[in-house]
């Protein structure tokens, strides 16, 4: 498994290591993949995983989120357009498709295809043909799919919103990603390791946990899993006042803690309140992270991880001003 680490698969429990077993001899496969699980239980990582370690692995990787593509430009997306296919065709354009030729197309949120596109895909996964919008040519490519989803398609497909002969396509090889609370013995893991990342990173002495950090770790649900976990360790690195990073509740960001004591009806559509989430701690981590360096980015990129040019980027985002931290 000493492979699987550098792709930040991480995990000792019986249940994490079944699952990585199964991504090793996926990536000796060119068969289809369809990766389950919850959000925030590593699946791109997995996705990633099977690609690099798979014999297309100097080839591309392209990855498209089905739910972020308008549902009129699906099929453009994945195959292109021939020039003059539509009024503002002035040139022809390859899809993710053929981007991906030789390589991997990871689709993500697979369960948000249209009807349409649906079939199209179909019709690919089956010859390995595909007929761009607007051109008169059939063309071919060589690419492995695999496609993520945290929704119950078997589900989608009794109720008409999913097709079955498309999921059969798709369903060759399943692999199921455990989330956190049922792999015994790896909050406590991936916790060390994403402190252990903090202090390599930072300026400052190194910083332990509070002795009763763990044993709250070991008794919270974790509804957000993996990503969850590697978010809060981040955050309260950066807002702890000395040398231990004390966490025992969960208060960010505060769309989560509420999903997590049930009250998640309140929230309505649930993209809407995913991203309301994401915006609470992406604002919140910000605010902490400025807090902590006085305004200097320089600084504060370095303490993060994350490059200048995107935090800077989520301060025009959010409004922040980082003259207010000097």
């Amino acid at each position: 498994m000493g492979d699987l680490a550098r792709f930040n698969l991480i995990g000792t429990s019986h249940a994490f290591l079944a699952a990585m077993a199964a991504v090793e001899k996926f990536a000796a496969s060119d068969l289809a993949v369809l990766v389950y699980g919850e959000t925030g239980t590593g699946k791109e990582l997995v996705t990633r995983a099977i690609h690099y370690l798979s014999a297309r692995r100097d080839g591309p990787f392209i990855s498209v989120n089905c739910g972020a593509l308008p549902e009129t430009l699906v099929e453009c997306e994945l195959f292109g357009h021939a020039r003059g296919a539509f009024t503002d065709a002035r040139e022809a354009r390859p899809g993710l498709v053929a981007q991906a030729n030789g390589g991997t197309l990871f689709l993500d949120e697979i369960e948000a295809m249209n009807a349409r596109a649906q079939v199209s895909l179909l019709r690919f996964l089956e010859d390995k043909e595909y007929r761009p919008i607007g051109a008169s040519a059939v063309q071919c490519a060589d690419v492995r799919i695999i496609g993520t989803s945290n929704a119950d398609l078997k589900a989608m497909v009794r109720s008409g919103q999913f097709r079955s002969d498309l999921l059969f396509r798709l369903n060759v090889l399943a692999l199921h990603l455990p989330p956190l609370r049922e792999r015994d013995g790896d909050v406590g893991v991936l916790a060390e390791t994403f402190l252990e990342r903090l202090n390599r990173r930072s300026a400052e002495p190194p910083k332990v946990f509070h002795p009763d950090t763990l044993d709250f770790m070991h008794g919270y649900g974790w509804p957000g899993n993996v990503r969850e976990l590697e978010n809060l360790v981040a955050r309260e690195f950066i807002l702890a006042s000395d040398s231990m990073v004390k966490i025992t509740n969960v208060d960010w960001p505060r769309a989560v803690a509420r999903a997590a004591q049930g009250d998640a009806m309140t929230f309505g559509n649930f993209k809407a309140a995913k991203a309301r989430a994401v915006a609470d701690f992406e604002r919140s981590y910000i605010q902490a992270l400025l807090a902590k360096s006085r305004g200097n980015l320089s600084l504060a990129s370095r303490m993060s991880g994350k490059d200048r040019s995107d935090l800077g980027k989520l301060l025009r985002k959010h409004g922040i001003e980082r003259r207010d931290f000097n």
